[in-house]
């Protein structure tokens, strides 16, 4: 009995498996093929001295390429140097951009939702940054920081005699990076602002309005009330936004593209360049593996210092 028990429990496993499989043999191949797969020849490309010629020796060297990144940190001119100033950048980017993308997404969701009427005219029209293409947006602000007196922004502060002359903003290192934040900025925070209102929904009337009986302003019932239920959403935003800003390319790569001499370099685009400029694929792994283990660690350490979801 125990034995026909057993095997009418594994046919009917087998059964539930065979139902099920189809549905997920497809996620799990994309997985494999588009995820897994790349992820194990990444790690085996940082090991090597890689190349893509056909037929070619690709010798083992080890961690030489992980090496490579701290040999010479603080000499300028050397590789390693290029790689701090591009995690540097990066590490900017994220204290910069994503507490600017929460603080106006959340203000601008606040004020839409407490709105009577036109709600969704605003959000289409502070969404319509994160749905214009990169390449318009990106000429767009190449257009008004021109270095000449005729852009826009330097205009603007000359007639404000704010500068007494044209300032390059794409060519320098600190003016170049600022114009990235303030791009990407723009960029993203209608796609916080969606988000945000989405949450404010869930968030009960009930709440305001025994925060009201107790005598709460609306400074009181926004830190005290609103803040709190939405801290699941502020949690998700704030760990997409950080991969988002350890993941910036597009805006370095279309408007200042590392330069002057890589001070306005990212990781991504550092990493693209000695890929695909150098063809030092190995070397362009070990730094993409570093990065990915960093944006991980920091993920892990965000959600056990927030205690996400214990109090709940």
């Amino acid at each position: 009995m125990e034995k026909e028990s057993l095997a009418v429990r594994f046919r009917k496993g087998a059964r539930q498996w065979g139902a099920v499989l189809p549905f997920l043999s497809v996620g799990l191949i994309l997985f494999i093929t588009f995820v897994l797969f790349p992820q194990i020849k990444n790690v085996y490309i940082a090991l090597t001295d890689y190349s893509i010629m056909p037929g070619s020796e690709n010798p083992f060297v080890g961690l030489d390429n992980f090496k490579r990144a701290f040999e010479g940190m603080f000499e300028p001119g050397t590789d390693a140097n290029y790689f701090w100033i591009a995690f540097r950048n990066n590490l900017l980017a994220v204290l910069v951009t994503v507490p600017g993308q929460l603080v106006l997404g959340l203000l601008v969701a606040v004020m839409i939702h407490n709105l009577k009427m036109g709600k969704n005219t605003y959000k289409v029209m502070f969404y319509i940054a994160v749905i214009c293409d990169w390449v318009v947006v990106a000429n767009i602000f190449d257009y008004i920081f021109q270095p000449d007196s005729g852009s826009l922004v330097n205009f603007v502060l000359m007639k404000l005699h704010v500068i007494q002359e044209p300032i390059a903003w794409l060519k320098e290192t600190w003016t170049g990076n600022f114009v990235i934040w303030v791009f990407s900025i723009w960029k993203g925070f209608g796609w916080v602002m969606i988000i945000y209102t989405a949450a404010l929904q869930g968030v009960s009337n009930d709440l305001y309005e025994a925060a009201t009986i107790d005598g709460a302003n609306t400074m009181d019932k926004f830190f005290h009330v609103t803040l709190p239920c939405i801290k699941g959403t502020t949690f998700y935003l704030l760990i997409n936004l950080i991969n988002g800003a350890m993941n910036i390319f597009i805006q370095v790569f279309l408007l200042t593209k590392g330069d002057p001499v890589g001070t306005t370099d990212v990781m991504m685009n550092y990493i693209y360049t000695r890929a695909f400029s150098y063809f030092e694929f190995g070397y362009a792994a070990a730094c993409g593996l570093m990065m990915g283990i960093f944006v991980f660690t920091t993920s892990m350490c965000l959600k056990r210092f927030l205690r996400y979801g214990q109090d709940q």
